[in-house]
């Protein structure tokens, strides 16, 4: 068979609901690298909170990360990367304009450096600290941040985030774009304008040489929608929006039920693994 390009959203599509990612999963992506398919990853999250992933599939093919801000080459620093920030100076004042309406926390990132806005209990240092090289700058934006981020997440009070979509939409729309979490935490995501995964999913492909028709992608939010509109084959979870659904030319099962090992090993032909019962 020829070779195909699998691209993977992580959070709600690769990893199940307990957030790892399955013995079958592993296994069925093992056997398609074997056979001389390419695996990479497409994820919103930054680097140091995908990286157990990419080291647990045994991967060494560019990752997109940050949704297409940050695209590189996590085991060869000399591959062609592409970091696209934020202006910090319109970071800045989307800071302003959001601690002015109220929020919860911000908190940028340039790259893998976090830079947080308020030292306080809050999901931002639950879930991004974890394996940075250098400790979380913990202040006032206005003071603290050193550069233009990569990008920016807004925490608002639930009745705040509307006003606040409105704001960037009104000030900053040719600039940036922006993204709202799912519940329970209506996170404000906000990147440079014209950022998205199929970005680097196209820069990849092109790079191994596997046309568009030959690419496979996996996603289940809105943040995956330009990466299941460009590939060949477009999959929504079973568990995805349903906009990325009506967009996308397959849908498989859940990301609890094995949604991608499931479409990889009949799309592949790949026999599904035996696997231990321990």
């Amino acid at each position: 068979m020829e070779k195909h390009l699998i691209a993977l959203d992580l959070d709600g599509t690769l990893l199940n609901d307990d957030k790892i990612i399955s013995k079958r999963t592993i296994q069925t992506l093992k056997t398609a690298k074997e056979q001389g398919h390419v695996v990479m990853i497409a994820t919103g999250r930054p680097f140091r909170v995908s990286k157990q992933f990419y080291q647990q599939l045994g991967l060494d093919t560019p990752i997109v990360n940050m949704n297409g801000a940050y695209i590189h080459h996590p085991l060869n620093q000399s591959w062609d990367h592409m970091h696209t920030p934020l202006p910090k100076d319109v970071a800045l004042d989307i800071v302003d304009h959001s601690t002015q309406i109220g929020v919860q926390n911000i908190m940028a990132e340039i790259m893998d450096q976090v830079f947080i806005n308020e030292q306080t209990e809050h999901i931002f240092n639950q879930f991004f600290l974890d394996g940075l090289e250098k400790p979380a700058k913990i202040g006032n934006l206005k003071e603290t941040l050193t550069g233009d981020p990569s990008s920016l997440l807004v925490h608002p009070f639930e009745e705040g985030v509307q006003p606040i979509r409105q704001i960037l939409n009104e000030n900053h729309a040719s600039v940036i774009d922006h993204r709202k979490w799912g519940a329970p935490f209506h996170v404000i995501e906000i990147i440079r304008s014209g950022l998205h995964k199929a970005i680097g999913v196209k820069k990849v492909a092109d790079e191994y040489g596997i046309p568009q028709q030959r690419i496979i992608a996996f996603g289940d939010e809105d943040n995956d929608l330009e990466m299941i509109e460009y590939a060949g084959v477009g999959v929504a979870m079973g568990n995805g929006i349903d906009e990325l659904k009506t967009l996308a030319k397959e849908t498989t099962l859940t990301n609890h039920q094995d949604g991608v090992a499931q479409f990889i090993e009949e799309y592949l032909n790949i026999s599904a693994p035996i696997l231990s019962q321990d």
